[in-house]
């Protein structure tokens, strides 16, 4: 394990040490949309490292699942909890996705990549039959942007260039940093500059323009991913559902 993924285990270590039970009891109620035989996309972050660990004990209990990490730290978690990994490209489709989020709008849209797996995370998504995330009640918002800034993954070469461009898009953007002298660095590779938007009202037209933007790899608009959204607050787990057609 390099520095950067001491640094991620360690970050977080300490959100799981302080975290409320209702984190714990959401992400442990997710294990339970996983079934014999499916192939689960196992996202990253200190909600989803108790569906991991659920999903670890579930195995041991001889249940038959293969699972698709969205970063090196829950690779070596699912290693831990004797979950059977495999490749994206040995598969057709991946069964269901569980993963964090960082900010959900009332549409479940979701801005994700504050722990810096954006990139993969939604590839996974992307090539899922099902995503369903959780999240602690703190997580919902009325408009995408009211809180959390919108993580981009760019290429190194030139990267005040692209973060130039990005603030024409009326954002300002500043390079995520692992120590007071260092960037940090994703598990691609690359960089993250975090794009703090006063709101966002249309997320799917920000997300084609971040995209357009020469230099950038991926966002951390998730629009129209989520399947389902668990919420977890003092009286347990609420379950949100997207409307057919939405």
């Amino acid at each position: 394990m390099g520095n950067v993924d001491l640094i991620k285990a360690k970050k977080i270590a300490e959100e799981i040490k302080g975290a409320p039970n209702k984190k714990q009891v959401c992400g442990e109620a997710a294990a339970e949309y996983v079934s014999d035989g499916m192939i689960v996309g196992l996202g990253t972050g200190s909600t989803v490292f108790y569906t991991i660990k659920k999903l670890g004990e579930r195995r041991r209990a001889r249940l038959d699942i293969s699972g698709i990490p969205t970063s090196i730290q829950t690779e070596i978690l699912a290693g831990q909890e004797g979950i059977p990994l495999i490749e994206l490209r040995e598969c057709d489709k991946i069964d269901v996705t569980i993963d964090g989020a960082d900010e959900v709008d009332p549409h479940l849209n979701l801005i994700k990549g504050l722990g810096g797996a954006l990139l993969r995370e939604k590839i996974v998504a992307q090539n899922s039959k099902k995503m369903i995330v959780v999240v602690d009640d703190s997580k919902l918002v009325t408009i995408l942007g009211e809180r959390t800034p919108v993580p981009v993954e760019v290429v190194k070469f030139a990267w005040q260039s692209t973060a130039a461009r990005l603030k024409r898009l009326g954002c300002e953007p500043k390079p995520r940093m692992s120590t007071a002298d260092a960037m940090f660095i994703t598990d691609n590779g690359n960089y993250i500059l975090d794009c703090k938007f006063q709101k966002i009202e249309d997320p799917y037209t920000l997300a084609q323009q971040i995209k357009a933007t020469p230099g950038v790899v991926e966002h951390g608009l998730f629009v129209n991913l989520a399947s389902v959204i668990l919420v977890g607050n003092e009286k347990g787990v609420r379950v949100i559902e997207r409307e057919q057609g939405h």
